[in-house]
């Protein structure tokens, strides 16, 4: 049975939501809450953390925000889904359909977490009203690439410790930090009017990437 194009593109975030939920159970069944791995020297680790806020270890310090958080999460998650299936009715250009699959991938791997993982693993926050909604996200992915203290005359920051890169993230993260950065370089490609017939004047940019940010997950 062929797949329509827009089944194509759900099916490339389907295998995006395995491979992240895969590698996060990965990590829940075979490493203990910040046990460290290192994989290529020092500068690319596994290190388990609980995420219970945004993207990139980012942390939003208040309960209702929690909430809020899982609640935009998902809200996301079926815009997405919506307009990647509008865009692939359309014929859109397969770079943007793959991009926007990719950030549909991510954006529901999360959601996953966020939504369940507070009952099925248990891990919601010891003050969480109700372990739905309230789940925290699986990290692992770190990247510390280098570190060096301030010179003492550097303002405002003399002497302090810097490390580059300090977030730890997962999956999700990187697909849709991944199709975010490509619809962002590429757009004058992706938005091209695909109506537009050989020989005519060149196409008008359809869209731009303000109006395309607004679809995606921050």
């Amino acid at each position: 049975m062929l797949l329509t194009q827009s089944q194509k593109y759900f099916l490339i975030a389907f295998l995006v939501v395995v491979a992240d939920q895969s590698s996060k159970m990965l990590v829940v069944n075979n490493m203990e809450l910040h046990e460290e791995i290192n994989v290529l020297g020092d500068w690319f680790r596994i290190h388990y953390l609980l995420n219970p806020g945004m993207a990139f270890g980012i942390k939003w310090n208040s309960e209702f925000g929690k909430l809020a958080l899982t609640l935009f999460r998902i809200a996301a998650m079926i815009g997405i889904a919506v307009y990647l299936h509008r865009l692939a009715k359309r014929n859109a250009h397969p770079g943007l359909l793959l991009c926007i699959a990719l950030i549909l991938g991510g954006a529901v791997g999360n959601v996953i977490d966020s939504t369940f993982y507070g009952v099925l693993l248990n891990n919601a926050p010891p003050d969480s009203p109700t372990p739905w909604f309230h789940g925290q996200v699986i990290d692992m992915l770190f990247f510390p690439l280098f570190d060096f203290v301030w010179p003492e005359w550097v303002p405002f920051v003399g002497g302090d410790y810097f490390l580059f890169f300090s977030p730890v993230f997962n999956l999700a993260d990187s697909f849709i930090f991944i199709g975010v950065m490509i619809i962002f370089i590429m757009q004058k490609k992706f938005f091209k009017n695909q109506d537009e017939q050989p020989g005519d004047n060149p196409p008008a940019v359809t869209a731009s990437a303000e109006e395309t940010s607004e679809q995606l997950p921050h």
